[in-house]
């Protein structure tokens, strides 16, 4: 039995986002060639409501014997056929519980059912808790980035936002 639950995001839950994506970016500081990027900024409390109110959004929840606190989410946007995952993130006191794998799986069920063919994302292929991660949940690299403009788009604003080209990719799984 796991300590933690997992829900559709409520717009409610917006006002901790933020704080539990800046303090899972921490970690990249550490991380060999990025410690130069600022992962101090955020998506405001309005951007994720937004995301929300598509409901394609998930937080989980641990019970701390006084009450719930949220320990992560992942919010998502539809894009046509395809799902995209915007932001994926576990407070660093509850990682390691299979929280981000579980957020993960229940994206492909609410994808599968929802009748979307595939979910998307953009991530860093190389950081340990990035691409390799969603390889091993199914995810692929998308290397036909002209076949998919929208996500070569995405890479694009990273870059320009100062992201490392050679570091990013976009990745899928196809939910057939």
């Amino acid at each position: 039995m796991s300590d933690w639950s997992l829900r559709l995001a409520r717009p409610a839950d917006a006002a901790a986002m933020p704080a539990i994506e800046q303090a899972a970016a921490v970690a990249f500081a550490a991380e060999p060639g990025l410690e130069h990027l600022d992962f101090t900024r955020t998506r405001s409390e309005a951007d994720f409501a937004r995301l929300i109110r598509k409901g394609h959004c998930l937080v989980v929840h641990v019970n701390d014997g006084v009450g719930e606190t949220m320990a992560g989410f992942l919010v998502a946007e539809p894009f046509r056929r395809e799902l995209h995952i915007w932001e994926m993130d576990v407070a660093p006191a509850f990682q390691r519980r299979g929280i981000g794998a579980g957020l993960v799986r229940a994206a492909m069920v609410d994808a599968r059912n929802s009748g979307f063919r595939a979910l998307t994302l953009t991530t860093f292929r190389d950081v340990a808790w990035n691409g390799p991660f969603y390889a091993r949940l199914g995810f692929e690299e998308v290397t036909a980035l002209d076949a998919h403009l929208r996500l070569a788009g995405e890479l694009a604003n990273e870059v320009d936002d100062g992201l490392p080209a050679d570091r990013r990719c976009a990745m899928i799984c196809f939910l057939d």
